[in-house]
């Protein structure tokens, strides 16, 4: 008989947790509701071969296993968040059995209060801006790469050539920085709260240019059209900036990283009560929000 795990998905009221019938998650599996003293997850069984800890690590380095499992978990927390506030937890919080996750509704009731009255009637918004032009190219190709770049005389030369191209890209550096940083502070300013993620590798995220600012905002929906505006007025003045937006979201970055009641956090042996483990708070799944498999947010 295989092994089975509860895969925890968010917390919510139990009121307000009314799920579709043919909701599926992890796998295809149908999606749970377990309930007490007023909260509610919505949870699935997983097989415990793929999540325990040490599954767990190997898969992560899947990147199609872990794009294709962070899109199952964001797609079951839009579900619950379509039905009233929702506390995603961390990609890949797992507890041995159902009583595990009655306990943990059940001890972390007082610090889930807190949270619900922060995040009722707000959503997340993410903002990243990049520079329009790709990554810096190495000095010598792009001193190669220009015609108009007389051949050094010398070595004196050749080194005062290379401290101007330094200067002049740390200069460009730091204008992208500032630029990004007042956009931040205006941003922040119609936010309930806001975090800064680190910068995405373009490597990675496939993105072109340079990733200078990753932003999550909290924002009430009665100022979404205004923080919308916002960004949009932010973009038409953002001359050699690209400013892209992406939400409404659950609240990813205002739960997890806020309060370890629905961190999902702590790895190695459990008692019931206790998740074996999660992957760091899914401040974004992979595809669209593809931050968050680096544990971000």
């Amino acid at each position: 008989m295989t092994a089975l795990l509860s895969y925890v998905y968010a917390v919510t009221r139990s009121a307000d947790c009314r799920l579709p019938e043919d909701l599926r998650g992890i796998g295809g599996a149908p999606v749970a509701v377990v309930a007490e003293d007023g909260l509610a997850a919505a949870v699935t069984a997983v097989p415990a071969a793929d999540f325990e800890e040490a599954p767990l690590r190997a898969h992560l380095e899947d990147l199609e296993w872990l794009e294709r499992t962070a899109r199952a978990h964001q797609h079951v927390v839009d579900a619950v968040a379509a039905t009233g506030c929702a506390l995603p937890l961390r990609l890949a919080t797992v507890y041995r059995d159902e009583q595990g996750v009655r306990q943990m509704l059940a001890s972390g009731r007082e610090r889930f209060g807190p949270a619900f009255a922060l995040l009722e009637g707000r959503d997340e918004w993410g903002v990243k801006i990049y520079t329009d032009s790709g990554p810096s190219a190495p000095e010598d190709a792009s001193a190669a790469a220009s015609p108009a770049r007389a051949r050094p005389a010398s070595g004196r030369d050749y080194l005062r050539q290379r401290q101007q191209q330094r200067k002049a890209q740390e200069s460009t550096r730091q204008q992208a920085d500032d630029r990004a940083r007042k956009a931040h502070e205006a941003l922040a300013g119609l936010a309930e709260r806001s975090r800064l993620h680190r910068p995405q590798d373009s490597r990675l995220s496939g993105a072109s240019g340079q990733n200078v600012l990753n932003g999550a905002y909290l924002v009430d929906r009665g100022e979404a059209a205004a923080f919308r505006s916002l960004v949009s007025q932010l973009a038409g003045r953002a001359a050699g900036l690209r400013i892209e937006l992406t939400g409404p979201w659950a609240p990813y970055s205002f739960t997890s990283a806020d309060s370890d009641a629905y961190a999902g956090a702590g790895a190695g042996p459990t008692n019931g009560a206790r998740p074996t483990h999660g992957s760091g708070p899914t401040n974004g799944t992979a595809g669209e929000r593809s931050s968050g498999a680096e544990g971000a947010a």
